[in-house]
């Protein structure tokens, strides 16, 4: 009832990061782009961080999309792992073949090394992307540290690229973690839609959607963003129907 009254083809707002409802504001364009150049300075950490709902997995998932040809990617989506799991995983995302029986941690990071070592061979790069970042252990981080020791004597095989909410920034400055700090080549933080980004981007996914017009008055909008940032809820008077009739 709910699409057939607004004449949509589907739910406009569905929690999945769908990357055809990306809405590329000027913020997620920079942070796009953030993205793209630490790809293509070829080592060390890529970080992405912003709060929940900024973005960061549909942009993350937008990058997958746009990565050129012959450039393959991990993508772990629950870094809740011990070390040895973490290895095991990645070594899974990449269909590198081994033992469960004879899987310890060197085995794993051998495995891998081989794995990337073909690829540089073969004109390919190899990308690992941990979304969520904020949840790995200090002893886990460490270790996705190592795995950028896997080089040649000219370039790193493995860019790593970490997303998550701002808590990551504050464990990436943690003493015992400076070293994987020193070697993040790119990072950007997302920043919250301003109040027109929040207008625009409602159009947008409704348009998506298949909505011929604005649903939305310009109160409604006003209310969504100012829930969106937690500020105090007010209707404002711009003889318009009220804002929650239309919500």
């Amino acid at each position: 009832m709910y699409l057939a009254h607004f004449n949509l083809q589907e739910p406009p707002f569905a929690l999945a990061p769908d990357p055809r409802y990306l809405y590329l504001s000027d913020r997620h364009r920079e942070g796009l782009a953030h993205l793209i150049y630490g790809l293509e300075e070829g080592g060390g950490f890529v970080q992405l961080t912003g709060e929940i709902g900024t973005g960061k997995t549909t942009l993350c998932r937008v990058l997958l999309e746009r990565l050129p040809d012959g450039v393959e990617a991990a993508f772990i989506l629950n870094p809740r792992l011990t070390d040895i799991d973490l290895l095991a995983t990645i070594c899974d995302e990449f269909g590198i073949e081994y033992s469960r029986e004879t899987a310890t941690q060197k085995f794993l990071v051998d495995a891998l090394y081989r794995h990337a070592l073909d690829a540089h061979a073969q004109g390919r790069r190899t990308v690992l992307i941990i979304d969520e970042a904020q949840n790995l252990s200090p002893q886990v981080l460490e270790q996705v540290r190592l795995l950028t020791n896997l080089e040649t004597t000219k370039k790193k095989l493995l860019q790593i690229i970490l997303i998550g909410q701002p808590e990551l920034i504050d464990i990436l400055a943690r003493s015992d973690l400076r070293q994987l700090a020193q070697r993040i080549s790119a990072r950007y933080h997302l920043l919250p839609f301003s109040r027109q980004e929040t207008s625009d981007y409602i159009a947008h996914r409704m348009a998506i959607a298949g909505a011929g017009g604005q649903v939305f008055t310009r109160s409604a909008r006003g209310l969504i963003h100012r829930a969106a940032h937690d500020e105090p809820w007010k209707v404002e008077d711009r003889g318009e129907e009220p804002a929650i009739a239309v919500l």
